[in-house]
């Protein structure tokens, strides 16, 4: 449940709430996640079934990370591949998520 970034999914409360199909889990995260990132984030932007499943995805995740569509075009498991790891894009992850970066370290292993 690694995603390209290094974040484990399986940690994520937006991921929980979708598995355990909890609407008000849903809710609760979307208001968390609108104050944490000033956005106005509802419930379904919320949905997740993991970065690399096939199914459903999280509205940032599906339209907006950077990461996951660099690595989808490079053909990467993750950031870890990339000669220009880590890059700018990634820093702000790396920087504020030290498990991410211990992740991806493994990976590389």
């Amino acid at each position: 449940m690694i995603a390209y970034c290094g974040l484990d999914c399986s940690i994520c409360d937006g991921y929980r709430a979708t598995q355990a199909n909890d609407d008000e889990q849903l809710a609760k995260v979307a208001k968390i996640w609108s104050k944490q990132f000033h956005a106005d984030i509802k419930p379904e932007h919320v949905i997740c079934d993991g970065c690399k499943d096939g199914k459903r995805k999280s509205f940032h995740c599906e339209n907006t990370c950077k990461i996951r569509t660099c690595c989808i075009n490079h053909e990467y498991n993750s950031c870890i591949e990339c000669n220009d790891f880590p890059c700018t894009d990634l820093e702000f992850i790396l920087n504020n998520a030290p498990d991410a970066k211990n992740n991806l370290e493994q990976l590389r292993r």
